[in-house]
């Protein structure tokens, strides 16, 4: 159990250290990267999962609840028990990692953050924000995006592992598969991530604005609590779903 706790805290960390990372240098004033854009933050966040799936091979590499409840979910529909204390451990070890991760992204940018006059830019380097607030139609968006990840995440794991109708050989590509995902998260982000910043992630969410809540953040302003259930809420119901589709549908 420690070695799943280790493996996931330090691939979210990992996730978390790059992807806010990526964001602080379009948006904070004086940045090399500065006004880069979004598609830049695409990229970037989908390279920071690829670097958190390699650093955490040892726990399966889900670094996200939406994964974890998802597979749980899949594998309740197929008729199988589920470790619920294992459950909680990756849980655990996946919000612990993104507090930990945010809080170095702002190690690395402490003086960008204290030149930076605008809260808002601040607050958007650490969590998602919408860019129209209506928070029905900002969960709907958040489960999509979210169940596109977690029901092609499991596709993939089953053409891996060469479970697949037809007798499809495994296809191992290495470290390559953690590419796999990466590439799926820039075209969520590309695709889905307009309308709400795409957490598709609740650790993701939830862990840097804890993060922000608590670090000595020049002018940072407040950390929007109002809106932090949807990033949160959204992803887990888009990835249970993923999970109860997949555990029907997969292998089609």
């Amino acid at each position: 159990m420690g070695a799943i706790f280790i493996s996931e805290m330090v691939g979210t960390a990992m996730l978390l250290l790059l992807g806010a990372g990526v964001v602080a240098n379009t948006a904070l004033t004086k940045t090399k990267g500065n006004g880069t854009g979004f598609l830049f933050v695409n990229f970037g966040w989908g390279l920071a999962v690829f670097a958190g799936v390699l650093v955490s091979q040892a726990s399966g590499a889900h670094i996200n609840p939406a994964v974890t409840l998802g597979l749980a979910a899949e594998t309740l529909v197929q008729g199988k028990s589920v470790e619920w204390g294992t459950v909680g451990i990756y849980l655990v070890a996946q919000l612990i990692g993104a507090i930990i991760g945010a809080a170095l992204a702002w190690l690395a940018y402490k003086q960008h953050f204290d030149e930076e006059p605008d809260p808002a830019t601040k607050l958007g380097v650490f969590s998602t924000g919408p860019a129209i607030r209506s928070y029905g139609w900002n969960l709907v968006t958040e489960a999509i995006g979210t169940f596109v990840l977690v029901f092609v995440v499991i596709a993939g794991g089953m053409v891996s592992a060469g479970n697949w109708n037809g007798g499809v050989a495994a296809v191992n590509l290495g470290w390559l598969n953690a590419l796999g995902v990466a590439l799926l998260v820039v075209a969520i982000g590309a695709s889905l991530g307009g309308p709400t910043g795409y957490a598709i992630n609740p650790a993701r969410d939830l862990g840097p604005r804890i993060a922000h809540a608590i670090l000595p953040i020049k002018g940072k302003g407040d950390s929007d609590w109002g809106y932090s259930w949807v990033p949160v809420v959204g992803p887990i119901i888009g990835g249970v779903l993923a999970g109860i589709t997949a555990g029907v549908l997969l292998p089609v």
